[in-house]
């Protein structure tokens, strides 16, 4: 013994074992698919503890998880998860989209929860091993694609709320359809003023699933107002967080002309999302003169601004015709336009295009489906397999 410490074992991808499932499912026809209701014949599982650290991983077939009644993920939500997608190519080859980022916001989320952290760049390889084995579940048809779904959660069997000793990361497989099938349907939002979503120093900027649960309420109620989705609203000054479970975007238009694309920054309430920075780097790129986005103003017409923004702004704007657009980007719809938003009890219109977007939103949404898709080359894109 010297006294000195010794860090515990990081996930290590040499000590993976696969155990192929030997009663592989019928692969769905894709016309059939629900979004999250279809998972594929694998996953895998990596455990931890507080005495020896991440154990070996294991792609096994999908089934049923071996919990404690009292684990600690059942009493005090210690939780928490991601979602990325794995996209097939015309040519075959199958590609993850900026894995990257979603394991930096998994690190981030697990040290906000107070669970354990790992090599996000071992978990990816994992990701690539667990998508090759089950590529054959991304349907072959333009839209679809395989939705990833990474989660960690607290296992230990104990009551008492503290950091658990024991912990196990999984990650399941769903085969995903277009989000809007039959084109863009813009949405409508209701301006949520009953309920708040986060709060500064809370959790509003992790992915943790006690994040979300207390949005299905506010939902259900728009809902019955006839709404499709929650616009989230902050503060006595109503300012503008995030719509339902997405990022929101708003565009206006200045008198000189200009456009500025604006959304609110990460002040602690936002979640960091990927499809937000990869909207974001997009638009600074092109205002910039770095690329040019088929579609959008010159460069000298764009600007790009995280600030905040109040519903009396945009409901200012919609008086004055100098709203543009406003939408909202996830990575299940990638981009989602919205044409009306209910405030203290009266509609505000949105503007919209034909094809139900609008001038900034739509060539940002083409540029980001082909870099998904491989229509166009980006180092975002990430190879499973060729």
């Amino acid at each position: 013994m010297t006294g000195e410490l010794t860090a515990l074992p990081d996930i290590e991808v040499s000590r993976l074992e696969v155990i192929p499932t030997s009663q592989p499912k019928p692969i769905p026809s894709p016309s059939n698919l629900v979004f999250g209701h279809t998972f594929t014949d694998h996953m895998l599982t990596i455990p931890w503890s507080s005495s020896s650290g991440w154990g070996a991983p294991k792609i096994q077939p999908y089934g049923p998880l071996s919990l404690e009644p009292s684990a600690t993920v059942l009493h005090y939500a210690q939780e928490l998860f991601e979602g990325l997608k794995a996209y097939r190519h015309p040519n075959g080859k199958v590609t993850l989209f900026r894995p990257d980022m979603n394991m930096k916001r998994m690190n981030t989320s697990a040290k906000r929860a107070a669970l354990p952290t790992f090599n996000g760049d071992a978990v990816i390889e994992l990701l690539k091993r667990l998508v090759q084995i089950d590529k054959h579940w991304i349907p072959d048809q333009a839209g679809y694609s395989l939705y990833i779904r990474p989660a960690l959660i607290g296992t230990q069997a104990a009551l008492g709320v503290a950091p658990p000793s024991e912990a196990l990361l999984f990650v399941i497989c769903s085969p995903v359809g277009p989000y809007y099938p039959e084109g863009f349907k813009p949405v409508s939002l209701y301006g949520t003023t009953e309920y708040s979503r986060a709060a500064p120093g809370g959790i509003g900027a992790y992915k943790l699933g006690a994040n979300y649960v207390p949005g299905v309420v506010a939902q259900k109620e728009a809902a019955k107002k006839g709404y499709t989705q929650n616009l989230w609203l902050h503060g006595p000054e109503h300012y503008i967080t995030e719509v339902g479970t997405m990022n929101t975007f708003v565009v206006f238009k200045h008198a000189d002309g200009v456009l500025e694309l604006v959304t609110p920054p990460l002040d602690g309430m936002i979640l960091p999302g990927i499809t937000r920075d990869s909207t974001l780097a997009l638009a600074r790129d092109h205002a910039a003169g770095k690329i040019k986005l088929e579609g959008l103003p010159e460069a000298s017409k764009l600007v790009v601004n995280e600030r905040p923004v109040t519903m009396a702004e945009v409901k200012k704007a919609a008086q004055d015709g100098t709203l543009v657009e406003f939408f909202g980007t996830g990575t299940a719809a990638v981009i989602s336009p919205v044409n009306r938003i209910g405030y203290l009890g009266e509609d505000i219109a949105i503007p919209t295009g034909p094809d139900g977007m609008g001038p900034i939103s739509r060539p940002i949404w083409k540029h980001l489906v082909g870099i998904q898709v491989g229509d166009i080359p980006s180092p975002w894109s990430v190879v499973v397999t060729e």
